[in-house]
This record gives C-alpha cells, sequence and structure tokens, in this order.
C-alpha cells in the first residue's frame, strides 16, 4: 500500500472509508504524528483518491459517483501516455541520442551534444570554452549530454532507474515539478563534471542520484503523497557513490564514471526539496 492522503486525525472519514469500500479500493487508515493518513494499495491511481475526497469534502455526493476499475493492462497503458510524459521522454530521448552518437564511437555526432563544441585532431582534443559556447546561444548543451550513454549497461542502468523514481514522483506531484528538478539537477551535475574533467562525458547518471536523493528527502520530510523507495536505497547510493571512486565500477564494464556528475547530482536532488514543494500540483 502507499500513502495518499494526510488528514486532521479529529476529522471524521467514516464516510469517506465506507465509500471506498463500496467501490472496492483497499485502503486503510493509520494515525501518524497526530494526523489520519490514508493508504491504498497500490495498484490504484493515488490522484483519483485524492480527487474523490475532494469532492465528498466539498459536499458532493458520493452515492452519486460510480467507479470503474480498469483492467490492469489498461490501466498501466493510460498512466504511463497521460500521467509520465517527463519520464517517458527523458527514456526515448536518451535511446534515440545515444543511438545517433554510436554510444560514444561517433566523436563527430558526439559534438553535436557535448557540454561544449570539441573537435579531434591527431592526439588533440580541441574544444570551446564554455562562456563562448553559451554566448553562442548552443544553450541546449547544458542539458544534452545527460542523453548521451556510451554502452548498453549504461543505458539499461540509467534508464531502469528512471523509470522506477520517475513513474513514482511525477503522477503524484506533477510533470511540471519532475521537468523541474531533471533541468536544475542535469545543470549542475553537467556543470561539476565538465570543471573537473572537460566535456567529454554522458549520461543520466547524475539525474539519477538526484532523483533519488529528492525521493529520499521528500518523504524524510513528510512530504504527501510519499514518494514510497525503501529507506534503505539512500544507504545503497552512498556504496554507488564511493564505488564509483575506487574504479570498481569501470572495471566491470560500466565504461568511465562521471563520479562529480553522481555527488554534484545527489546533492541537487536534496537542496531541491523547497522548489518542488512549490512546484508540486498538491502545494497550498
Amino acid at each position: 500500500m502507499i500513502p495518499v492522503l494526510e488528514v486532521p486525525s479529529h476529522e471524521d472519514l467514516t464516510e469517506f472509508t465506507a465509500f471506498l469500500w463500496r467501490a472496492h479500493v483497499p485502503h486503510r487508515v493509520v494515525e501518524e504524528k497526530g494526523r489520519q493518513v490514508i493508504w491504498v494499495a497500490a495498484s490504484f491511481n493515488p490522484l483519483q483518491v485524492q480527487e474523490l475526497y475532494r469532492y465528498w469534502r466539498d459536499g458532493g455526493e458520493l452515492s452519486r459517483v460510480e467507479v470503474h476499475a480498469l483492467p490492469k493492462k489498461r490501466r498501466i497503458r493510460s498512466l504511463a501516455w497521460t500521467e509520465l510524459p517527463v519520464t517517458l521522454g527523458l527514456i526515448v530521448l536518451s535511446l534515440v541520442i545515444s543511438l545517433v552518437v554510436g554510444f560514444g564511437s561517433d566523436l563527430v555526432r558526439m559534438s553535436w551534444f557535448s557540454f561544449t563544441p570539441f573537435e579531434v585532431k591527431g592526439d588533440t582534443m580541441l574544444h570551446a570554452l564554455l562562456g563562448y559556447t553559451l554566448m553562442s546561444g548552443e544553450l541546449w548543451r547544458l542539458w544534452t549530454p545527460m542523453f548521451m550513454h556510451f554502452s548498453v549497461l549504461h543505458i539499461v542502468f540509467n534508464l531502469l532507474w528512471v523509470w522506477i523514481v520517475g513513474a513514482r514522483i511525477e503522477p503524484a506531484q506533477g510533470s511540471r515539478a519532475l521537468l523541474g528538478l531533471v533541468l536544475f539537477s542535469s545543470v549542475v551535475s553537467n556543470l561539476a563534471q565538465y570543471l573537473v574533467s572537460g566535456p567529454m562525458f554522458g549520461g543520466m547518471s547524475g539525474v539519477v542520484f538526484a532523483l533519488l536523493g529528492y525521493a529520499w528527502i521528500w518523504d524524510r520530510q513528510s512530504g504527501y503523497p510519499r514518494v514510497g523507495l525503501p529507506p534503505a536505497l539512500m544507504g545503497m547510493m552512498v556504496i554507488w557513490l564511493v564505488l564509483g571512486y575506487t574504479g570498481v565500477l569501470e572495471w566491470v564494464g560500466f565504461g568511465a564514471i562521471a563520479n562529480t556528475a553522481h555527488l554534484a547530482g545527489l546533492l541537487a536532488g536534496l537542496c531541491w526539496l523547497p522548489a518542488g514543494r512549490a512546484l508540486s500540483r498538491h502545494s497550498g
């Protein structure tokens, strides 16, 4: 089950919970920190339950509401296409651009998407300065490196996490909140990595660390609706970060690891909490 609503402890939910049972929505109400928290089965869209609650609270007649459960396959497909445009967009763009650059084998095309344009002459790589690049109007380069991946393992790992975490944040908080987090953390992690290693880097890892860090701090600060990731994931993130600095991940086939981007992305995600609250569709 996942938490979808938090209401004052004195509010009488008898009528509303009775309606949920009649509508065949498995749920339970628990008291946490002096508040009532409504949990529903994870297979149900939390937004629908929240909208029903607001309708009931505003005086709507629940007896007039008819709820039809969607078949599982149809429910998943509807959720994906109507409520996950940012998550799906990140996945599609990563797949397309990674294929365009040949997973890093085509340096000419890589230069189209790198943080600053570069050119290889013999054994020498020449790249434009960041200030010149931005003054030239190529602002897209602040974000496009996140779409380039340099191995199948690299892209599968990153996009799996984008799907797992993005598909939890976006339906609950809205596409605007997720897009803001992605754009912010991508710029921060890309800039940090560029200052350390130059423009030859790519991947969604910095954004992934930001998503995980944000999900962790959101739940820890009692944000509702919760993202609902296991708390142990934060420990796994730290271990993964340390392994990256030891060189183990590169040795097992992940390629060159943008460790600075990982750390910067994680910090960006943790710092995004106030903005996330402001952008979330549930703020106020």
